[in-house]
């Protein structure tokens, strides 16, 4: 036999014999018990009787924007869903949906800028949560 071949052969049987199984080592300190797995009751702390008791809900803060809407440029204003319009929060009865501002005094006009130029339009011409709350 080769040296090459002696020194393959010494180096396979010493690599495999890093792969032979050991025994663990016994713990030198017993474990300690497993606790029994019945459910434990824990006292439920009374309430003062004639005081029911009834969770505090948060309060849904109103959306901000439609799902189906984009607000209008540039201007403050919220999202109300009983009209299907965005509210602005800076002018009175003037409201906006789709490129269109609408506006209530006493009739109703619409522009495509929140200044104006304003014209009339009957309540056909604006969306049907504004024509409802206002008559």
């Amino acid at each position: 036999m080769t040296a090459i071949a002696r020194i393959t052969l010494l180096t396979l049987v010493l690599g495999l014999s890093a792969c032979a199984v050991q025994r663990p080592t016994e713990p030198s300190a017993p474990l300690p018990p497993i606790p029994p797995s019945t459910p434990t009751t824990k006292p439920v702390p009374s309430t003062a009787p004639g005081k029911p008791v009834t969770p505090n809900k948060p309060a849904k803060p109103l959306p901000r924007t439609s799902a189906s809407f984009a607000p209008p440029p540039g201007g403050n204003s919220h999202w109300d869903a009983k009209l299907g319009v965005y509210v602005l929060d800076n002018q009175t009865n003037t409201f906006y949906r789709q490129r269109t501002y609408y506006r209530w005094n006493n009739g109703w006009s619409r522009a495509v800028s929140p200044n104006g130029p304003w014209e009339d339009t009957t309540i056909e011409g604006v969306p049907a949560g504004l024509g409802q709350k206002f008559h």
